[in-house]
């Protein structure tokens, strides 16, 4: 019986076995190969600081306090797999046996999905190009929305997959300096081979004072955030240029108590704007959506033009997740993006 990991409780994995049922119309049976894990996101599952937030209210758009929480035991782990088509379902047109096909998941060993809602891994383009669709298009989303342009200084705080994404599609805007901050020894240095001209250690520098020396003392036009730290939005705040803007992307905790908006930001008086490509209707709306940031993202992995295999490590075989999984929250400067191998 294939099996899936899970969270069964807070901070606790575990796998479980899945069902394998006969396919439906249109369905195939996919033989997993290959997945990821979405830190950012996850952790904010598996380490439950979503919880206390309630259930977000669609109709009001608001998180509600008072009703059940989002984050429910147990629940699947992983955000993407890449996998063989090995059945085909009644009346499907669109893949054969054998084909290399991908979605967000679980990780899971064996998927039902529905020919419609999957994508193609063309021959040729690596798997860690797949499982990094996700965080491409948060990426470019944040790009966007911060309105990079050729010649400016950017950023960058948090070199998780999203945030050395985000230093591969500024180099790709023509952006000068483009600066990495990130207090892991590893990531700075992924961050070097994405394209950053500069890496800062904030736990060793003041990043924001750091940010004003290698711009002429201007700051930076963009800084994004994807730490999901608050010292990092405070040193985006103190780093930024007059007048110009902070991406707020991560999807942290609640910050604890210590951001000064009567410091820098009060003064200088940056634009905070916050970012989520799948957020809809996106702020570039009707010309830009989701739909077109996955497609834009997509086109620049399958060419080349992003580099994925960079990212996607470790990557650990799928037997050995148990332990290798929780690294994440317990060994981060271990991991960029944990891949795994089934």
């Amino acid at each position: 019986m294939p099996r899936e990991l899970i969270a069964s409780a807070k901070e606790q994995v575990a796998f479980r076995d899945v069902t394998s049922p006969n396919l439906q119309e249109g369905q195939l049976r996919v033989k997993s190969l290959f997945g990821a894990a979405k830190h950012g996101t996850e952790m904010a599952l598996y380490k439950g600081y979503a919880s206390p937030r309630g259930a977000y209210d669609e109709d009001y758009r608001i998180f509600r306090s008072e009703e059940p929480s989002m984050v429910k035991y147990p629940l699947g782990l992983g955000n993407s797999c890449v996998g063989e088509v090995t059945e085909l379902g009644p009346n499907v047109t669109k893949f054969k046996m054998g084909d290399k096909v991908f979605r967000h998941s679980s990780l899971k060993e064996e998927h039902i999905w529905h020919e419609d809602e999957v994508w193609t891994l063309p021959d040729g383009v690596p798997w860690q190009a797949a499982v990094c669709l996700d965080p491409a298009d948060f990426a470019l989303g944040a790009i966007r929305d911060g309105n990079v342009r050729l010649g400016d200084a950017v950023a960058v705080f948090g070199m998780g997959a999203i945030g050395l994404l985000v230093v591969q599609l500024a180099k790709l805007a023509g952006a000068y300096p483009i600066i990495a901050v990130d207090p892991i020894a590893l990531r700075r240095e992924v961050a070097i081979k994405c394209g950053a001209d500069l890496v800062l250690d904030p736990t060793s520098c003041d990043a924001g004072l750091e940010i004003k020396k290698a711009t002429d003392k201007r700051g930076a036009d963009v800084c994004i955030e994807y730490s999901g730290n608050h010292r990092a939005l405070q040193a985006a705040l103190r780093g930024v240029a007059y007048n110009a803007t902070v991406v707020a992307g991560a999807w942290p905790g609640s910050y604890p108590a210590g951001l000064d908006f009567g410091a820098e930001a009060h003064f200088n008086r940056p634009t905070i704007v916050f970012s989520r490509a799948c957020s809809e209707p996106n702020p570039e709306y009707p010309n830009w959506g989701e739909d077109r940031l996955l497609n834009v993202a997509w086109r620049l992995l399958c060419n080349g033009s992003l580099n994925a295999e960079l990212i996607v490590q470790p990557i650990v075989a799928f037997d050995n997740l148990l332990s290798e999984y929780p690294k994440i929250a317990t060994h981060p400067e271990e991991n960029v993006k944990l891949g795994v191998r089934f």
